[in-house]
């Protein structure tokens, strides 16, 4: 079974596709608060989603890293907005630090294809 790999660099590529499995790396932007900042990586998930041929009625899983726990609610009220009811994924939202002390959220899903 093919390996296809979106937007490859020397550590990593952006998406990852095995069979008719969407592998997305952590998607962070950058932005004045919580809101802002998810409602761009949504964005950002929603493109490279469609490029590797699926979409958020897909998803499989999401991880939700929040530099402070406080920014739950704010980003839950995106998330909320963006997400398909009919069809949300296992998730999970954890408190960490993450690769720059700008981002304030990040997310990474999974989702299937075909």
């Amino acid at each position: 079974m093919s390996i296809e790999r979106l937007d490859k660099g020397r550590r990593m590529s952006e998406a990852v596709i095995h069979g008719n499995t969407v592998y997305l790396a952590g998607q962070v932007a950058e932005g004045p608060d919580v809101e802002s900042q998810t409602k761009a990586v949504l964005a950002s998930i929603d493109s490279l989603l469609a490029r590797a041929g699926t979409d958020k009625s897909r998803l499989l899983t999401a991880t939700i890293w929040l530099s402070d726990i406080a920014n739950f609610a704010g980003m839950n009220a995106v998330w909320d907005a963006w997400v398909d009811q009919d069809n949300p994924p296992a998730r999970a939202t954890s408190e960490g630090k993450l690769a720059a002390p700008k981002f304030l959220v990040e997310i990474i899903v999974v989702a299937a294809r075909g």
